[in-house]
């Protein structure tokens, strides 16, 4: 019979049979970031994201999201540095790539796997498998693991690695023993990269994104349609933004590109049917069609046909 040492290790081994690249464990409690993340909410610069105000007890003590929760798993899963594109150029950022499923789906199939491990060795045992959509500090948590540091521009970085990649956390009543790693030191030192390259000045001040300002934040969680004068800024990425991982030296690796999307046109001129046959289990269907067609003619410096614009830029605008 394995120590509880080696069951730990062992855990490791398999979850990086998974694809897993990073694993820590943690003790559910307060996360180190909250104040800043409350102060953050003070400053009313999350704009249409008000599910962030929502929940803040959980937020605050994960342990609520599973009762009698005893470990926290940290797992990051990478995406690949290629770039999807369609057929004349227009782009997606890198995690969200079209030709595959949505990271949700697919992440939360993989927690699954892991805690069915998990039950050989604690029988009875329950588990929260989450994946970029429960009230926790996801970021926070998995920094109080050891699994990295968060970089200026407010992204977990892990060194050797860099940043692309997605964070699963599973709660678990199991009381699982782990050597204790303490947190990762700040390794930015110097570097502004991330906030010279950000085309929107998103990045005010070192470890401070102001959203309303973000070009991620305006062609995926914002509301509204973006004036086509942030067309230009978009440089044809449509969904999301990579500019400031791509800066960050923690990013290494020759870029790539992947052609696996139909045109623009193609794209502007497709039915609801049409567009979830093709994109209604991927990263494109949270934003859904009518955005991605907004966005698609702002990255094209096109109003909406039959539309106005809104009124204002979302750089200038409140919550």
């Amino acid at each position: 019979m394995m120590t509880a040492s080696e069951l730990a290790t062992s855990f490791v081994s398999f979850a990086k049979t998974l694809g897993f690249i990073a694993v820590g464990f943690s003790r559910p409690h307060r996360p180190a970031y909250f104040d800043s993340f409350l102060n953050r909410l003070a400053d009313r610069k999350h704009g249409d994201m008000t599910w962030l105000e929502r929940n803040l007890d959980v937020r605050e003590d994960p342990s609520k999201l599973l009762e009698g929760c005893q470990t926290i798993i940290s797992l990051a899963y990478p995406y690949p540095n290629a770039r999807h594109e369609t057929e004349d150029g227009y782009r997606v950022a890198r995690y969200a790539d079209p030709s595959r499923e949505d990271y949700h789906f697919r992440l939360k199939k993989l927690g699954d796997d892991l805690f069915e491990w998990i039950q050989k060795d604690y029988p009875g045992s329950r588990a929260r498998v989450c994946v970029d959509s429960s009230p926790i500090l996801e970021k926070s948590i998995a920094c109080q693991s050891g699994l990295g540091f968060i970089g200026k521009n407010t992204l977990l970085v892990i060194p050797g690695y860099g940043s692309y990649l997605f964070l699963v956390e599973i709660l678990t009543t199991a009381p699982l023993q782990y050597p204790v790693i303490e947190p990762m030191a700040d390794q930015c030192g110097a570097c502004t990269a991330c906030m010279e390259a950000c085309p929107t000045g998103a990045l005010e001040k070192p470890y401070h994104l102001n959203a309303l300002k973000c070009l991620a934040y305006l062609t995926i969680e914002h509301k509204g349609d973006i004036p086509p004068a942030l067309g230009p800024m978009m440089k044809k990425c449509f969904l999301g933004c990579d500019r400031c991982q791509e800066a960050c030296p923690f990013n290494k690796g020759a870029l790539t590109t992947n052609v696996s999307m139909p045109s623009a046109d193609e794209i502007l001129h497709m039915r609801e049917e049409d567009f979830k046959n093709r994109f209604g289990r991927t990263s494109l269907a949270r934003p859904g069609m009518v955005k991605i067609k907004s966005n698609l003619r702002a990255a094209r410096s096109e109003a909406p046909p039959g539309e106005r614009v809104a009124s204002g830029s979302p750089l200038k605008g409140g919550t």
